[in-house]
């Protein structure tokens, strides 16, 4: 599995989905996690470099001076709509099991550069297969966009962003590092680095 996207949740305040795809296969596995949860990821797939290691630092910190590494994460079942995960470690003679939250796992398993796995069962029971949202997506037919109103789209958050002069966007980096804010932190530093 790969992360394919990490977005606020439109069904659950403060949540986020995260979703994962199979690599070489067409089905996403959407996963409802937690707003600190979804930083961890965040700021390590935009590589951010906090002030102070975070929890999943630490672990990865204390399993390296304990001569243990993670070999892989596995999303290993769904029991009433609840996912579980376990990170698979190895001392070098033995494997060890342990038992975690997808998101804590996942953000464990992105420290140590490790494939993320999931199980037949649960793609068949909550992956969802790529044409299903193509599907869903269709295009209004001529008949009803003729006679629909015209529609006003608000600006996105990127044009938005654009309109912020540099000075004030590297203010609001330094405020969105300062208060641990490492998504907004992400966003903030990719415009900057796209005006050069």
């Amino acid at each position: 599995m790969e992360i394919l996207g990490l977005s606020s949740s439109q069904s659950q305040t403060g949540s986020f989905a995260l979703v994962l795809g199979e690599v070489n296969g067409n089905r996403r596995l959407p996963i409802i996690i937690g707003m600190f949860e979804a930083q961890a990821i965040a700021i390590e797939i935009e590589k951010i470099a906090p002030n102070r290691p975070m929890t999943h630092d630490l672990f990865k910190f204390f399993a390296e001076k304990f001569n243990f590494t993670v070999e892989e994460i596995v999303i290993s079942e769904l029991r009433e709509g609840v996912f579980f995960a376990k990170i698979v470690c190895t001392d070098g003679s033995k494997n060890i099991e342990i038992d975690a939250r997808p998101s804590d796992a996942i953000a464990i398993g992105l420290r140590f550069d490790v494939d993320i796995y999931s199980t037949e069962q649960i793609m068949s029971e909550a992956g969802i297969v790529l044409s299903d949202i193509e599907e869903d997506e269709s295009p209004v037919n001529e008949a009803e966009a003729e006679t629909s109103a015209p529609t006003v789209t608000p600006k996105s958050k990127e044009e938005l962003l654009r309109e912020i002069p540099i000075d004030q966007l590297t203010g609001l980096l330094e405020d969105a590092l300062k208060n641990e804010d490492y998504e907004k932190a992400a966003i903030l530093r990719d415009e900057i680095q796209r005006r050069g």
